[in-house]
């Protein structure tokens, strides 16, 4: 599936030495001092800080905008008695961010419902039909998650209706705001919150922290719902610095210590028997709470996440386990049905971008889709099925370009549009497909940079075999969690040889042993997935370069280091451009349709 395309190694700019200097010490060796450096890190203080997140770091919720009125009208809800519905978007940012609002308010009050739009009927943010729902049901209240930003005529009919709307959200608002009694979104233009990059679920707990901290309840009451922010901060992609950082350490303390059953269940049935990390939640955990709602419905992803019995969170985990098997078999068929799209169009050998449109794909999988495109073919894509008797689609960019941008410059052929940087959904009319992927391809040729046609791996530092053992693996593991703006380093080695074992593994992957040339009696584990292509290189017998990050291979209660190869080039030199030659990269993405 992979294009053999050539990557551009990008070498990150040394910090100042004297910095690097001031940082080393004996479990600081030169090459991590310089990572922490590069992410900011310019004192022995804030190193202990970084190594040692303190939960007293957070900020105080009532810095956010609206988050006075936000909890006043809740404890109006709560001393009335007035019914109370938490809604949410029906991915792991969404499901888990109802699961969280909805367990602290179970504690006050029994007439209190959740609920999650249905992916096809009624498609992504808030619904009428949502809203219909809490009409019928007696909702004085809606709490909207991880959605809401731009839902200004929903939020009218809301009104309307008598039912009020807190709006927690954490996308781009529009130039107006919905008219809610409180909008909590650190992106607002005039938000003084000093973090502006929580997750939904992010912004949810600070909502209940607010709640919290407004009546007396220790923070330590809060701190069973942590996991829950860890898992949608870990599969939003969002960044994992600031208080982002904090949340995660600790989610991820309780993940490992005491998670719940529904959580637990996933861990199981994704044959998960090690340390829980971001790894573990990212591809585990997170696809399938996303595939309860691209297969069945999200609701079901909430009663797991909320499910207090052992036997009913195995129930339901079972369940979406099943439906994330049949997301798979539907991500791998559309794939290929699309890659053979792609293939059979001479037109789109030379595009910038790509958009397809097939009327049969299944709406649950075309994101993910989108994704493998880039991974084949590197230019902005996006991928669109008919829902509703609409064209609904997904967007993903590469690296450096905006893609919610490009799609805003082409708004007049759209019913509907938003994201992030990186990620977006939108909806148009089936006619105007045509149009639309005309005019998305003009915009992507006069706006993305040639060098952002190039895909790029950074580069933290050079080093050499010698210094890879243990001691080193633990350092820099003692730097996670590792996410956007915390990314697990990626260091460069020259000069390597293979010892002779390289071979083809899972079809498409390459299992090698690498040594030094002069020293081969140190040989290093390393894979390279995809990348079955570079097995001739490997077994030349030259000399060959290889950019990696370190891990902890775990097999059979065996752990030993292993390099995870991310690319590899024949010979020494010339390897590398500068950081100045590429844009600065945004991190604003997320997860959306």
């Amino acid at each position: 599936m992979r294009q053999n395309v050539t990557k551009r190694w990008r070498m990150k700019e040394l910090p100042d030495p004297e910095v690097v200097a001031a940082l080393i010490n004996d479990k600081c060796p030169d090459p991590l001092a310089n990572l922490l450096a590069q992410r900011g890190i310019t004192t022995p203080e804030e190193a202990a800080r970084f190594y040692r997140p303190r939960l007293e770091d957070l900020h105080d919720p009532f810095l956010m905008a609206g988050m006075r009125d936000a909890v006043v009208r809740i404890e109006r809800a709560l001393g009335d008695g007035e019914r109370i519905m938490v809604y949410g978007d029906y991915d792991v940012d969404g499901t888990t961010a109802v699961a969280l609002v909805h367990s602290m308010l179970s504690h006050f009050t029994g007439d209190l419902t959740f609920y999650i739009p249905d992916r096809y009927a009624e498609g992504y943010g808030i619904s009428y039909q949502g809203i219909d729902r809490a009409k019928k049901e007696g909702v004085g209240l809606i709490i909207a998650l991880d959605c809401g930003i731009k839902a200004i005529d929903k939020v009218r009919y809301a009104k309307e209706q008598g039912i009020d709307m807190i709006i927690c959200d954490h996308h781009r608002p529009g130039d107006e705001l919905p008219p809610a009694v409180a909008v909590l979104d650190p992106k607002r233009p005039d938000c003084p919150y000093p973090f502006k990059e929580l997750s939904g679920c992010g912004i949810g707990f600070k909502l209940v922290q607010g709640l919290a901290q407004r009546n007396g309840i220790p923070f330590s009451e809060l701190e069973p719902l942590l996991d829950l922010v860890a898992v949608s901060t870990a599969c939003d992609i969002v960044p994992v610095v600031g208080e982002n950082r904090v949340l995660m350490h600790f989610g991820l303390k309780r993940l490992n210590g005491d998670p719940r059953p529904g959580i637990r269940v996933m861990l199981e049935v994704g044959n998960v028997k090690r340390r829980i990390g971001v790894t573990e939640l990212v591809f585990i955990v997170g696809p399938r709470i996303n595939a309860a709602g691209r297969i069945e419905h999200g609701r079901q992803a909430v009663e797991m996440l909320l499910a207090h019995d052992e036997a009913q969170a195995a129930q339901l985990g079972v369940r979406i386990d099943k439906n994330n098997a049949t997301r798979q078999d539907l991500d791998k068929e559309t794939t290929r049905q699309a890659l053979e799209m792609v293939a059979s169009d001479a037109g789109m050998q030379d595009a910038w971008s790509t958009v397809l449109f097939d009327p049969k794909w299944h709406k649950g999988v075309i994101g993910i889709v989108a994704s493998r495109l880039i991974e084949a073919h590197y230019r902005p894509t996006i991928v669109l099925t008919e829902s509703n008797g609409k064209a609904a689609g997904s967007a993903r960019s590469v690296k450096g370009f905006d893609v919610y941008e490009a799609i805003s410059s082409c708004s007049d052929l759209l019913e509907q549009f938003g994201g992030h940087t990186y990620a977006a959904g939108l909806t148009m009319s089936l006619e105007n497909v045509e149009a639309f992927r005309a005019r998305f391809e003009q915009v992507v040729r006069n706006t993305l940079e040639e060098h952002q046609r190039v895909p790029e791996e950074d580069v933290d530092v050079e080093v050499p075999l010698q210094r890879l053992d243990p001691g080193f693996l633990r350092a820099v593991e003692h730097m996670a969690p590792f996410g956007p703006g915390n990314m697990r380093p990626m260091f460069l080695t020259r000069g390597v040889v293979d010892a002779g074992q390289a071979k083809i593994v899972g079809g498409d992957h390459l299992k090698l042993s690498i040594c030094d040339p002069v020293d081969r009696r140190r040989r290093f584990d390393a894979i390279a997935f995809r990348q079955a292509d570079k097995l001739d290189l490997v077994r030349s017998g030259r000399p060959f370069s290889v950019i990696y990050t370190l891990e902890e291979n775990d097999w059979n209660g065996r752990r030993t280091m292993q390099l995870n190869v991310k690319d590899m080039k024949a010979g020494i030199s010339d390897l590398l451009v500068n950081e100045a030659a590429a844009a600065p990269v945004d991190h604003d993405a997320g997860t959306l349709q």
